[in-house]
């Protein structure tokens, strides 16, 4: 597979901002999945990577690893965008893709992958969102 050709679902295209839903940008996640990000919200991303002192070696490797990959693509008349197949191979995505909606971006997941990656233990929700969401 050279390129994968995905459907970007209508309700996650409709909630992209107005004038930019036609370009998209994609990036290795920090699991092993990919990113989506309308331009807007991946400039904004991308202002805090490249704002960070050039000087600093453990900076230097975070804009280097965490930019490494990242692709612009367009959405279609139909909702398609195409995945190269460097990042396909990185989310060992093949025949089926889930997308997982997050707010301002979507993460793109072989579903089995996806699948290790939830939580089993309702418990374990519970706390992290005691810890992180408790005010």
């Amino acid at each position: 597979m050279s390129r994968a050709r995905l459907v970007l679902p209508a309700r996650i295209k409709s909630q992209l901002p107005e004038g930019e839903s036609h370009e998209l940008v994609i990036r290795r996640g920090f699991e092993q999945c990919l990113i989506l990000y309308p331009v807007v919200e991946f400039k904004k991303v991308f202002s805090k990577i490249s704002g960070l002192n050039e000087f600093n070696e453990e900076y230097r490797k975070l804009q280097r690893n965490f930019l490494s990959g990242v692709v612009t693509v367009e959405l279609d008349n139909n909702g398609r965008f195409l995945i190269p197949k460097n990042l396909l191979a990185y989310a060992q995505i093949e025949k089926e893709a889930l997308l997982v909606g997050l707010g301002s971006k979507v993460e793109i997941w072989n579903p089995a992958i996806y699948e290790k990656q939830k939580m089993s233990d309702p418990g374990e929700l519970s706390k992290l969102a005691e810890k992180h969401l408790n005010e």
